[in-house]
């Protein structure tokens, strides 16, 4: 018999939850990867899935990455994510959604909700009318909360510029050639951004409508989806989905620096061996990608305003600086010395 326990991403989760509201269709997995440091939290995204067992694993990777990023950040945070099974036309409707936030109110505060892919703030305010373990509501002017795509976006921007400084010596992007892999929220605002200090965009969307719209507003190229990792870059920043760095994709990188945005971005753990044998910096995912966490986890602990979230968000290029120089002193790749010390953070180690 098939169980989760032997799912080769499975990392002792504390508990998964198979959620089905047959009068919705609401098909969801809660995955609760640790609560060491507080109560799990990540977002839930609504993918269409090719199979089940696909939607698990995503689920069991997203949650254990969500742990490792709370406690790198600083969190007092589990890591836990959702993910709802839609269908090929991504079907989302009030009851389904009204019968997700009972699911997440049934678990009393363990796990703690958010927006993802395909999701929004809207759909937030329709979870929080069933339950209160939710966050990245509106807010008023001057809180923290709402969208936490521009924080993402910020921290990724800085963590970017932090691997410029370590790899190529520069303390700018001016002039410097950055392959965007997507355009949504988080790729959107590391562009303007980099655009607006100078640098060369390469932009590439499974939607190509929004990729021009992206590359109008920042001057870039728009190249095709298959070709976007692999042009001569100084960047290639990953901003969409997950486990796009394989085998192959590494071995066909014409670039010094991987930083993005994208959750798990390595395929497998080997992956980032094979970034490390090659010379390329790789940015751990889960470090460089925490500023909407940051922001979420603020809103919803109550701890601090904007000025909190700006300086927590701060601190990320010299978390990973912290990694990088500990990748070179014990010639370990970055990914395998930011694993090390989350486990530790976690208790797992």
């Amino acid at each position: 018999m098939n169980t989760p326990w032997g799912y080769p991403d499975f990392d002792a989760h504390e508990a998964l939850h198979f959620v089905t509201d047959e009068k919705s269709g609401l098909r969801a997995i809660i995955a609760m990867h640790s609560t060491h440091l507080g109560p799990a939290a990540g977002g839930t995204r609504l993918w269409h899935y090719a199979d089940d067992a696909e939607a698990l694993t995503d689920a069991l990777r997203l949650s254990r990455g969500m742990s490792y990023k709370n406690a790198m950040a600083g969190l007092p945070l589990g890591g836990g994510k959702a993910v709802v099974l839609a269908d090929q036309s991504r079907t989302k409707t009030p009851e389904m959604l009204a019968a997700f936030g009972a699911a997440v109110n049934s678990l009393g505060g363990k796990y703690v909700t958010a927006e993802d892919v395909g999701m929004s703030v809207a759909d937030m305010i329709e979870i929080s009318k069933q339950t209160k373990f939710v966050a990245g509501l509106p807010v008023a002017g001057g809180a923290v909360g709402g969208d936490p795509g521009p924080h993402t976006s910020l921290g990724v921007f800085l963590g970017i510029k932090a691997a410029v400084k370590r790899a190529l010596g520069k303390d700018n992007l001016d002039g410097l050639h950055i392959a965007l892999q997507g355009a949504g929220s988080v790729a959107g605002g590391v562009a303007r951004q980099a655009a607006a200090e100078g640098a060369r965009l390469s932009i590439a969307d499974v939607d190509r409508a929004r990729a021009d719209k992206l590359a109008a507003e920042t001057h870039g190229t728009v190249v095709t989806p298959d070709d976007i990792l692999f042009l001569e870059a100084d960047v290639v920043s990953p901003c969409a989905l997950g486990a796009i760095l394989t085998e192959q994709a590494v071995g066909r990188l014409n670039t010094p620096i991987v930083a993005g945005g994208a959750n798990n971005q390595l395929a497998t753990a080997e992956d980032g061996r094979r970034l490390h044998a090659r010379g390329i910096l790789y940015a751990p995912d889960y470090v460089i990608n925490a500023g909407g966490i940051i922001n979420v986890s603020t809103e919803y602990l109550g701890d601090g305003g904007p000025d909190l979230v700006r300086s927590r968000i701060e601190a990320i290029p010299g978390r990973l600086e912290q990694i990088w120089a500990e990748s070179a002193a014990a010639e370990q790749d970055p990914a395998c010395v930011a694993d090390a010390m989350a486990q530790k953070l976690i208790g797992r180690r």
